[in-house]
């Protein structure tokens, strides 16, 4: 029967008297974990970065953009004109089935002024059901009516990026701005966005009545002009139905011919988001396949250092067995310095790759997330590491003849 509590002492005995050499062994074990647990880390944050701006985006979004014009045989570029009126907005919303809501989008750069303040940012007219198209609560205040459409309502909601740089600690709702010299109250503030996935600040904005923007900020050489419509399908599962109506319908109010090209270009952006967060999770992927070169190495390293101490021991061996060892317990005490060694290894690893993770965290700015499965992952790796890289010198090390053990010098 294999006595494990005196192969075991007799392993750590061992790793004892050679601290040094242990220490040099375990190093690849402790920079594999660590660099598995840290790049894991790195690509798990981006992950839920992306996901974070995505979400902020909103759900089920389609993009109609005015498309490519012809003028005299000439093919204009893709938005020199634009093809979209408000006649459009309100027919995708009325006539396409798959189609839960729709915002009509007239924008523009302008500078606001508040008392001694400016701030060059983007303006943007549109409609009540923006909030919903865009998922946008607010965070203080109230969202501009249907009236105030109608009316073309000189009111406004405020980004967050708009109220720090304009305002500071003061309350904007009640204020007076003034957009391009027109003044306008401001009614509301944006909740925060924080990034798009193209690295844009969406709250740097402001939302104005789309009519105030056509009649009063921007002018419009066509009544109704829009240069964007946002589409909010019912469902994930409406998307495709969704596009497809809104392509047949622009096609028919525009008047385009069977073999004509669109004048209108529509965009699905949740399949480009979900592209966005494919790539994301190869990358993580990639980081943790690479990380784990390193314990391979490190496994290596064990492999070899156990085939030294294997010929360093060969009379210890040659004794043991001389006095009754079995073939199993040499095998077993070699295992047992080899999962030693990456089991120790392993725990440091993981705190050197925590630690690695906060200090990227706070230097570099990255996102970092440390999950409990790439703990378990990297820890449970080192082990078999271990195992499959002790098991042949401790294979080797129980084949040895006692006496050409004895003899050996």
């Amino acid at each position: 029967m294999i006595n494990i509590p005196s192969t075991l002492k007799i392993s750590l005995r061992a790793l004892r008297v050679n601290k040094m050499r242990s220490a040099l062994t375990m190093l690849g074990v402790i920079i594999g974990v660590g660099a598995v647990i840290a790049m894991l880390a790195v690509g798990t944050g981006a992950s839920r970065q992306i996901e974070q701006q995505i979400s902020s985006m909103g759900s089920n979004l389609l993009m109609v953009l005015p498309g490519a014009t012809s003028a005299g045989g000439v093919r204009m570029g893709a938005g020199t004109q634009s093809t979209l009126t408000m006649e459009d907005a309100e027919a995708i919303l009325k006539e396409s089935s798959a189609v839960s809501d729709v915002a009509p989008v007239l924008s523009g750069v302008a500078q606001v002024v508040y008392g001694n303040q400016n701030w060059a940012t983007g303006v943007t007219g549109t409609t009540p059901s923006m909030l919903n198209v865009r998922e946008w609560p607010l965070s203080a205040g109230r969202p501009f009516t249907e009236q105030d459409v109608k009316s073309a309502t000189k009111v406004c909601l405020l980004g967050q990026t708009v109220v720090d740089n304009l305002f500071g600690g003061i309350d904007p709702v009640g204020q007076i701005i003034r957009i391009k010299k027109i003044p306008f109250t401001v009614i509301g503030v944006l909740g925060s966005k924080g990034q798009s996935p193209t690295g844009q600040d969406q709250d740097d904005t402001i939302y104005v009545p789309v009519t105030t923007a056509q009649k009063k900020l921007f002018g419009t050489t066509r009544p109704r002009m829009l240069r964007i419509i946002m589409v909010k399908a019912k469902s994930t599962e409406d998307l495709p139905a969704a596009e497809k109506q809104v392509n047949e319908l622009l096609r028919q109010r525009h008047r385009i011919g069977p073999r004509d090209d669109n004048d209108f270009t529509v965009k699905n952006l949740t399949q480009m988001m979900q592209a966005a967060e494919e790539s994301a999770k190869v990358m993580r992927l990639l980081l943790g396949a690479i990380a784990s070169v390193s314990l391979l190495v490190g496994g290596i390293g064990i492999m070899n250092i156990m085939l030294v101490s294997v010929t360093e021991r060969t009379r210890e061996i040659g004794i043991r067995m001389a006095i009754g060892a079995k073939t199993w317990d040499i095998r077993l005490q070699f295992i047992i310095e080899a999962l030693t060694l990456s089991f120790i290894g392993g725990v440091i690893g993981i705190i050197a790759g925590i630690s690695t993770s906060h200090i990227l965290a706070i230097f570099a700015g990255w996102t970092t997330i440390v999950s409990p499965l790439s703990i378990l992952l990297a820890f449970g790796f080192s082990g078999l590491v271990g195992i499959f890289f002790g098991f042949y010198p401790a294979y080797k090390a129980s084949l040895l003849d006692p006496i050409d053990a004895l003899r050996y010098e």
